[in-house]
């Protein structure tokens, strides 16, 4: 009746649009993730794969460092960390 609530992501996975980031990415501890997949649902780019609970990881080379991920963990297992040069 109404369609998908949820949209595809971003078009990023035709760029390389990782460099964008300009302060900070997601590191994902990997030591309370319940594997709900909030955060791959909510990525805008669509970066973020796993497939079980301490398994999700991003691609930074298309992370454009949103902080979204971070946000709707409800288990606090992803956070934003300072971009350091070489990363």
């Amino acid at each position: 009746m109404f369609g998908p609530l949820i949209s595809k992501a971003g078009t990023s996975r035709n760029n390389k649009t990782g460099s964008w980031r300009t302060e900070s990415r997601p590191k994902f501890l990997q030591k309370n993730c319940i594997g709900c997949r909030l955060c791959a649902v909510i990525c805008p780019e669509g970066c973020i794969e796993g497939a079980e609970k301490n398994a999700y990881h991003c691609d930074y080379a298309y992370c454009k460092g949103c902080g979204n991920c971070a946000l709707i963990c409800p288990k606090q297992d992803i956070v934003m960390t300072k971009e350091e040069a070489g990363d």
